[in-house]
C-alpha cells in the first residue's frame, strides 16, 4: 500500500489507480487505509470516504448520501433552508450544475425552496442522471487536486452504490484519483483484470508479527511469557485480536486475573471470533456506565449520531459525554465532529458485534423498541427519508405490522426510484412480517399491493417467465381471492388487472398460445365490463400481441390500432412501473413487428424508430431494452444489418448493466444471426446456441422456433446439414405444441433454402409450398415474397420462366411501399430477369 501514496501525489498524467483491497474480518484493512490517510495527511488533496453497513444493505446509495451528508456538515438541528446552504456550498467548490445540485437535493431527500429548476424526469432517468452528476463532480473535484476515495466494506454496499463505483472505474483511469475499496473474501468484486485496478489479499500474521504487534501495544510494561503465548496462540494471526486481547490483559488487575481472563478464550482458530468476543466482553465489563452506551450505540448501527445517541439514552449530558469519552480512550470508538454535532464510529463492525451480542434477548428487543420510537416521535426527517431504517429497528423489536409497513414503504420507494434489487428485498421483508402477524383487513389490502410490486419487480431481475415470477403473481391470485372471499376487494381498480396481465405474461414468455388468448380475452371482456380507459387499452394491446403471434396478424394489427388510440402520455406514462413497459412504445413495437409480416415494411421501420425515440425519452430501462430488441429485430428483418448492430451493442450493454439476462440472451442470440446474415456463419453459430441456451434457462420459450431456425441456417452455412434439420424439426414441434404460428412461415422457408443447398429440390418445394400456403393464410406479405422468390429462382432455374414470373407478379404488385428495401429490390430485378 505504501507505493500508491506517491501516484496519488504525483497525479499530473491524470494515471488514476483502483486498489481493491481482500481480507477476512479484522484482518486489518481499515487499519491500512488509516495509515495511507495519514501519510497523505500533508500533500494537498481532496478525500472522499464511503462507509457500508450491513443493515443498510439495501438502502440504495446509503454510503454516498452519508459521505456527502458528511461533507456539507449537514447536522439535525439545521433548518431546510440551512441544509440546502450548506449543500450549495460543498457543491460550488466542484462547480456542479444546478440541474445536478437539484438531484443531490433530492437524493439526500432535501425539500427545494425554489432555488433549484424543477426536474421533469421519470424515476430511470432520475437514477440515471443522478449517477451520471457523481462521476461529473469526481471528474471535477479531480481537476481541482488529486482525489483519494476510500470505499469500505465493500461486501455490504447496497446495488445501486455498487453501481455507481461501478461507472466510476472506467473514467477513474484517466483522472487523478486513487480508490481503495476494502471488502472481504466473500465479495466478488466485479472490475478485477482491467489495466488500472491492483488486486491485494491481506494475509494473517506470522508469529514475528504477532509477537512485534503485541510489543507496541505493551510498551514498558511486563508480559509473563506463558500469557504472551497464549495471545499468539488464541488469536490465529488475526490483528485486531491480537491488539484487543493483548489490551484486555494489560486492563486486568493482576497477572491471575489476566490469566484467568486469557483462559477463558477459545484456543481453536476455528473460534477466532468468539476469542475477540471474550477478550472485548472483559473490557466492556470494566468500562462501567460507559458498557450500557456501547450497547445502545451497536443497536442504532455502526456509526450513530450524537442527537440520536441522546435522545435514546436520556441521560444528563455530562454522564453521557463521560461514557463516550471512556469508550474512546480504549480505542472502541472513534468520533468525528464535535458533540452535539458529532458522530460516531465503531473501530471495527466486530466490535459492535461484540457490544451488541452481550444484550439478552429480551433488552435487545426493548431497545430496539425504544430507537425506533426515538427516531418515529423525535426525528421525523430520518423517518420519512429512511423508512428502511426504523424498518430494521421495529423488525428487531418484533413490532411486526410496524415493521412490515415501513418495509412496504421502503420497497415501493425503491421500485419508484428504480432501484429494482434494494426493492425485491424490502418488498420480501415487508411480505414476511405480514405472513409472521394476525393482520388486519387494512394490512391484507397492503400485503396484496406489495405482492403486485414483488411480482413486478421479479419480472426485471428474475426474468417474465422465471419461477420465481409464476410463483410471486400466484401468491398475489390466491391474495385477492381470498380477500374477495371476506369481502375485501382490494381498493385499487387495477389489482385484477395486473395479476392477470401478469399471468398473460408468464405465458406469453413461456409460450402458451391457447393460455394466452384465453387469459387475453379475461382481460378484456372485465375491461369492457367496467368500460375503463387503462384496462381497455390494456386489453386490445394484450389480445393484439396474442393474435399476431398465433397468427392472426391483421386481427392482431386491429387491436393494436384500437389501443393506441386511448394511449394519454400526461396518464398513461406512470404505468410502465406497472405494467412493466411504457404501453405506448410498447404497442409502437408489436404494431411494427405486425406491419412487417403485414407488407408494410417503411411503416414498420418508422413504428420501429419512434418506439426507440419515445423509449430514450422516457428513460425507463425495462422499456428501452423493450424498444431496443423490437428495433434491432425490424432492422435485420429489413435486411439494415449497420442498424441493427448498433441497437443490438446498446441493447447488450444496458442489459449487463441492469442484470436483465432475459434482454442478455435474446440480443446474443440475434446478433448472432446477424453474423450469420452477413458471412460469419461460424461465430454466428455459436452466439445463437449461447443465445438459446440463455433464453432457456430464463424459462423463455417466445420466438425459440425463430432462433432455432436461425441456428438451422449457420448449420447448413458451414455444411452441418444433419444439425440443420434437426434445428428445423425441433422449430416445427415447438410451433405445434405451443401454437407460436407466427413463425411457421419463415421456418419452412428457411428450411426450403436449406434444401436447396443440400441439392434436394423436392424437400424443397414442399417446404417452399408449405411457407406459400401458411403465409398466405396469415397475410404474411413480407414472409410470401421471400418464399415465393426461392420458388421463382428454382423454377427459373428449371426452365419453367413463364411459371416463375406468374408466380412472382402477383404478390410483387400487391406491395404499396418499401421499394428501396433489399427483399423488393431483389423481387424486381428478378422480374425483370424473367420478363427478359
Amino acid at each position: 500500500m505504501g507505493a500508491a501514496a506517491p501516484a496519488l501525489a504525483k497525479g499530473e498524467d491524470g494515471e488514476g489507480q483502483v486498489v481493491l483491497l481482500s481480507g477476512e474480518a479484522g484482518i486489518g484493512k481499515s487499519r491500512l487505509t488509516a495509515a495511507l490517510m495519514e501519510r497523505l495527511g500533508s500533500e494537498p488533496h481532496t478525500r472522499l470516504r464511503y462507509f457500508c453497513s450491513p443493515q443498510r444493505a439495501d438502502s440504495a446509495l446509503y454510503p454516498i448520501i452519508g459521505q456527502m451528508e458528511r461533507a456539507a456538515g449537514l447536522a439535525h438541528d439545521d433548518d431546510p433552508q440551512a441544509k440546502l446552504d450548506k449543500l450549495d456550498a460543498i457543491l460550488a467548490q466542484s462547480s456542479t450544475s444546478i440541474e445536478d445540485a437539484a438531484l443531490f437535493a433530492e437524493m439526500l431527500s432535501l425539500p427545494n425552496d425554489g432555488r433549484y429548476p424543477t426536474l421533469d424526469l421519470t424515476p430511470q432517468q432520475r437514477r440515471q442522471r443522478t449517477l451520471e452528476a457523481l462521476n461529473l463532480q469526481l471528474e471535477a473535484l479531480s481537476l481541482q487536486n488529486p482525489v483519494l476515495m476510500i470505499f469500505e466494506d465493500a461486501h455490504w454496499t447496497d446495488p445501486t452504490s455498487l453501481e455507481a463505483f461501478g461507472r466510476a472505474m472506467d473514467r477513474i483511469a484517466a483522472l487523478r484519483v486513487l480508490l481503495v475499496v476494502t471488502f472481504r473474501p466473500e465479495f466478488d468484486p466485479p472490475w478485477i483484470g482491467r489495466p488500472h485496478v491492483t488486486m491485494l489479499t491481506i494475509n494473517r500474521l506470522t508469529r514475528r508479527d504477532i509477537e512485534a504487534m503485541i510489543d507496541r501495544v505493551v510498551g514498558n510494561r511486563p508480559l509473563p511469557a506463558s500469557i504472551r503465548q497464549d495471545i499468539i496462540e488464541r488469536t490465529d494471526g488475526i490483528p485486531l485480536f491480537v491488539e484487543e486481547m493483548t489490551k484486555a490483559v494489560l486492563e486486568t488487575e493482576s497477572e491471575g486475573a489476566a490469566r484467568r481472563m486469557v483462559a477463558a478464550v477459545p484456543s481453536s482458530g476455528l473460534a477466532v471470533p468468539a476469542s475477540l468476543h471474550a477478550s472485548l466482553m472483559a473490557r466492556l465489563d470494566r468500562l462501567g456506565p460507559a458498557k450500557e452506551i456501547a450497547q445502545i450505540g451497536a443497536a442504532i448501527g455502526r456509526e450513530f449520531s450524537h442527537v440520536v445517541l441522546a435522545a435514546v439514552v436520556r441521560k444528563p449530558e455530562p454522564e453521557l459525554r463521560s461514557a463516550l469519552d471512556r469508550l474512546i480512550g480504549a480505542g472502541l470508538l472513534f468520533q468525528l465532529g464535535v458533540p452535539p454535532n458529532a458522530s460516531y464510529l465503531f473501530k471495527h463492525a466486530l466490535v459492535q458485534d461484540a457490544a451488541y451480542g452481550t444484550l439478552l434477548r429480551d433488552s435487545r428487543r426493548a431497545l430496539h423498541a425504544v430507537v425506533a420510537e426515538t427516531l418515529e416521535t423525535d426525528f421525523a426527517d430520518i423517518a420519512e427519508r429512511q423508512p428502511e431504517l426504523l424498518a430494521h429497528h421495529f423488525t428487531e423489536a418484533e413490532q411486526l405490522e410496524k415493521a412490515a409497513r415501513l418495509w412496504g414503504k421502503a420497497g415501493l420507494r425503491s421500485l419508484e426510484q428504480s432501484a429494482v434489487i434494494e426493492a425485491v428485498e424490502q418488498l420480501s421483508r415487508a411480505l414476511t412480517q405480514i405472513a409472521r402477524s394476525a393482520s388486519e383487513p387494512a394490512l391484507r389490502r397492503e400485503e396484496i399491493k406489495l405482492q403486485l410490486a414483488l411480482s413486478n419487480a421479479a419480472m426485471l431481475t428474475k426474468g417474465y417467465a422465471a419461477p420465481e415470477t409464476k410463483a410471486a403473481f400466484g401468491r398475489a391470485s390466491t391474495l385477492i381471492e381470498r380477500a374477495h372471499a371476506l369481502g375485501e376487494a382490494p381498493e385499487d381498480p387495477l389489482t385484477l388487472f395486473s395479476v392477470l396481465y401478469g399471468f398473460w405474461v408468464v405465458n406469453f414468455i413461456a409460450f402458451d398460445g391457447d393460455a394466452m388468448r384465453e387469459l387475453a380475452g379475461q382481460f378484456l371482456a372485465l375491461a369492457q365490463k367496467q368500460n375503463e380507459i387503462v384496462p381497455l387499452m390494456i386489453g386490445h394491446r394484450l389480445m393484439g400481441t396474442s393474435l399476431v403471434f398465433t397468427g392472426d396478424i391483421a386481427e392482431g394489427r386491429a387491436h393494436y390500432d384500437q389501443a393506441i388510440a386511448l394511449y394519454d402520455p400526461a396518464v398513461h406514462r406512470p404505468l410502465a412501473t406497472r405494467f412493466g413497459q411504457d404501453v405506448r412504445v410498447v404497442i409502437l413495437c408489436q404494431r411494427s413487428l405486425a406491419l412487417w409480416h403485414l407488407g408494410y415494411p417503411e411503416s414498420a421501420l418508422a413504428h420501429a424508430d419512434y418506439a426507440v425515440r419515445d423509449a430514450r425519452e422516457l428513460g425507463h430501462a425495462a422499456t428501452l431494452m423493450y424498444a431496443l430488441w423490437h428495433g434491432s429485430w425490424i432492422a435485420v428483418q429489413s435486411r439494415k444489418y449497420a442498424a441493427a448492430n448498433a441497437l443490438l451493442d446498446e441493447l447488450i450493454a444496458l442489459a449487463e448493466e441492469k442484470g436483465a439476462s432475459f434482454w442478455r440472451a435474446y440480443a446474443t442470440a440475434d446478433l448472432g444471426r446477424l453474423l450469420t446474415e452477413t458471412g460469419k456463419a461460424l461465430a454466428g453459430r455459436q452466439m445463437i446456441a449461447s443465445g438459446i441456451v440463455a433464453l432457456q434457462s430464463t424459462g423463455g420459450t417466445i420466438g425459440l422456433p425463430r432462433y432455432l431456425c436461425n441456428l438451422a441456417y449457420a448449420n447448413s452455412e458451414l455444411g452441418n446439414y444433419e444439425e440443420a434439420w434437426r434445428c428445423v424439426g425441433e422449430a416445427l414441434v415447438i410451433i405445434e405444441t405451443t401454437k407460436q404460428t407466427l413463425n411457421k412461415a419463415e421456418v419452412h422457408y428457411v428450411a426450403g433454402e436449406i434444401a436447396l443447398k443440400s441439392s434436394d429440390e423436392t424437400k424443397a418445394v414442399a417446404h417452399l409450398e408449405q411457407a406459400i400456403g401458411v403465409a398466405r393464410a396469415q397475410q404474411a406479405r413480407s414472409m410470401e415474397l421471400r418464399a415465393t422468390m426461392s420458388m421463382a429462382r428454382l423454377w427459373r432455374d428449371q426452365g419453367k420462366r413463364q411459371q416463375a414470373q406468374d408466380l412472382l407478379a402477383p404478390v410483387y404488385g400487391w406491395f404499396t411501399e418499401g421499394f428501396d428495401t433489399l427483399d423488393l429490390k431483389e423481387a424486381k430485378a428478378l422480374l425483370d430477369e424473367l420478363a427478359s
